[in-house]
């Protein structure tokens, strides 16, 4: 889907412009701020949105058929609901089932909420064991109304996305979709990856299911189009081109090695391409690579060769890219082992921009066609609809979904199950995807499981640690002291959980590891014991024990060092009443030879595990991951320090 913003003024461009296009060979120069490879591995997650391409995490397991219902606890749950009814509407609305701690139980909507209550509190009704428990811990509902079935539906949506009830169907691990934008308030626009509201001027070219099917597609347009990817800041200051230019990926604006209406042509060929005319450009480009060998201008030629390759790559790495469908998102559900996965394909101006799995948390009970539809509506809460959407199961309520999304579009909005051509071709390679996904992922969670399990048994933890936290500093000589913390649990590394901490502590000793953990891990454990309020009611919601959400609390801590660190993070522990998480040091073998680590824990003997043991090999990878998170952070913060030294010593610049 392409947008379109708001256009401002452009300033006119500098004279004495260059009109070729031909790659100069010049002496060495630094790179613009957003290197080749657009790489985010290190930036800190508080602060920027997270960029993994990982799928999402696969929920616990919701298998309570087998649980006994009381007499006497179902009667008081049709009671509440029989007093429901008596004061419900015949009009469309969104019901809420709580319990007697006042907790969301499950979120409904209706035509009639009157007659879809009633359904509940019939006492002799044959209802599935589900919708059984349900109405067992039910002592009062809420009732909203609304105007229309397609108004509740919306309304629906947005609140179980909001108060993740444990009855219903949730959408977990929902991230904003990266776009390309070519940019409009500069007279050289710039071609970048862009991430929430669409408010600069330019033109947004998606969405890409990752940020690693942006970042590939902008490095091949850079190769055919030759469009700045630089910030306007960095392109205002250069004297002599980049190293961009010089490896034939920019055209150079900013020196003028190209005019303004050259430049103006390469937008406008890269802007067709993204809007779905790529054959045009295509043919256009090979005209011109013709035009130019038959003058006998041959290193033009190659030019437009290569750009005519890096145009066929961004094809080839799309895939499927269908002939009969412009714009639609496709949907396929697979369902196995009491896990459900539904795999999405996003194809806009007739080019696929990437897939992603999901894994919503749903019970066993529910049918594909009851979870596709419930994972639709809440998908679609806050993102724009495309004009055709390809499901794999016909869904009860296609049409009312179709109405419900062409109001939020603003235009006709299909829902359908295709049953032959193209469009079943694409379901099936969907389908496909799904089922691999799902095998995938609980491939990697059974092993990841007997992991944790031996980690039970070998370090004779109380229960299975759910969430383990790995802690490490980096620091040259005691400057630019970082510390940063990484979080591992069931599905494996929680990217979205890792933080970093600039050492503040002015009366620190330079190099002084201890009190250099000391304070990461006080500044840690203090803001989980005193949370902001807006923090301390989530954390209480993560302590139910119905909730599967990735718990706030470690139950291991593992640091880096040996006896020594050990006992300076007990004394921590033990000042601010850690008593229930587990504390572990790991000591690097002799030369820092991996296998030979020394593993230490309060008031034990140390333990030495065999070289080969699996659950060694697992806390060496839990280490290493924080020394390599933990030296990225370290290098960003040296390299913001050297940018400000240098500005200090700039002519004119500093305190007065």
């Amino acid at each position: 889907m392409v947008h379109d913003s708001p256009e401002r003024p452009t300033p006119a461009p500098k004279t004495d412009l260059k009109t070729d296009l031909k790659a100069r060979r010049g002496s060495k120069s630094d790179l613009p701020q957003d290197d080749l490879t657009l790489d985010t591995s290190d930036v800190d997650p508080e602060t920027s949105a997270a960029e993994e391409e990982e799928d999402g995490r696969l929920p616990e397991a919701q298998d309570d058929t087998s649980e006994a219902i009381a007499e006497g606890t179902l009667s008081v749950g049709h009671a509440a609901i029989e007093n429901a009814v008596r004061l419900a509407p015949t009009s469309p609305g969104v019901y809420r089932m709580l319990n007697a701690g006042n907790d969301v139980l499950y979120v409904g909507k209706a035509k009639n909420v009157k007659k879809r209550l009633s359904s509940y509190a019939r006492a002799n009704a044959p209802l599935p064991a589900r919708i059984l428990r349900m109405i067992a811990a039910t002592t009062h509902v809420e009732i909203v109304s609304t105007m229309t079935e397609t108004e509740a539906l919306l309304l629906e949506a947005n609140l179980i996305k909001q108060l993740r009830p444990r009855f219903n169907v949730q959408l977990r691990d929902d991230k904003s979709f990266p776009y390309i934008l070519i940019t409009g308030d500069h007279w050289a626009p710039q071609i970048l990856k862009h991430r929430g509201a669409q408010s600069r001027p330019g033109r947004y070219f998606g969405p890409f299911a990752n940020a690693g099917a942006v970042n590939r597609t902008i490095t091949a347009l850079q190769r055919a189009f030759l469009i700045r990817s630089c910030t306007d800041g960095f392109f205002e200051s250069r004297s002599r081109p980049c190293l961009l230019y010089q490896i034939k990926r920019c055209s150079g604006p900013c020196t003028r090695e190209i005019d303004f209406p050259g430049y103006g042509e390469l937008v406008r060929e890269a802007t067709e391409f993204l809007s779905g005319r790529s054959h045009a450009v295509k043919e256009l480009l090979a005209a011109e690579m013709e035009k130019a060998s038959g003058e006998l201008e041959f290193e033009t030629a190659a030019l437009y060769r290569d750009r005519l390759a890096a145009l066929s790559a961004i094809q080839s790495q799309q895939g499927i890219n269908p002939r009969t469908v412009e714009e639609a998102d496709v949907f396929a559900i697979h369902q196995e082992g009491g896990y459900s996965c539904v795999e999405v394909f996003f194809f806009r101006t007739g080019q696929n921009w990437g897939n992603r799995a999901y894994f919503p948390k749903a019970e066993k009970t529910f049918t594909p066609e009851e979870v596709l539809s419930s994972f639709l509506a809440q998908f679609y809460d806050d993102k724009p609809p495309p004009k055709l959407i390809l499901l794999s199961h016909e869904i009860e309520e296609s049409a009312l979904l179709a109405d419900a999304l062409s109001v939020k579009a603003g235009s006709k909005v299909e829902v359908s199950v295709p049953k032959r051509g193209e469009k079943k071709e694409l379901i099936g390679h969907a389908l496909t995807n799904a089922r691999e996904a799902l095998g995938r992922k609980l491939a990697d969670t059974a092993t990841q499981s007997r992991l944790l399990e031996g980690m039970v048994t070998t370090l004779g933890l109380r229960h299975t640690p759910k969430r383990i936290e790995v802690y490490d500093n980096s620091h040259i000589q005691g400057t630019n002291a970082v510390g940063a913390m990484i979080v591992a649990g069931p599905d494996g590394f929680m990217k979205n959980q890792y933080r970093k901490f600039n050492i503040k502590s002015e009366g620190l000793t330079p190099g002084d590891d201890y009190g250099m953990m000391r304070e990461v891990l006080e500044r840690r454990f203090k803001r989980l014991l005193k949370p902001p309020e807006g923090e301390a009611a989530k954390a209480k919601d993560n302590d139910k024990a119905d909730d599967d959400s990735f718990p706030q609390w470690p139950d291991l801590v593992i640091i880096d060092g040996g006896r020594g660190q050990l006992n300076a993070v007990r004394e921590i522990f033990e000042k601010l009443g850690l008593a229930r998480v587990s504390l572990m040091a790991v000591a690097k073998g002799p030369e820092r030879d991996a296998g030979r680590e020394t593993l230490f824990m309060p008031d034990r003997e140390a333990i030495k595990l065999e070289p080969r043991d699996p659950v060694l090999y697992f806390i060496q990878r839990l280490r290493d991951e924080a020394l390599r998170f933990v030296i990225g952070a370290h290098r960003e913060r040296r390299k913001e320090g050297l940018r400000e030294v240098g500005l200090a010593e700039a002519p004119g610049s500093g305190t007065a």
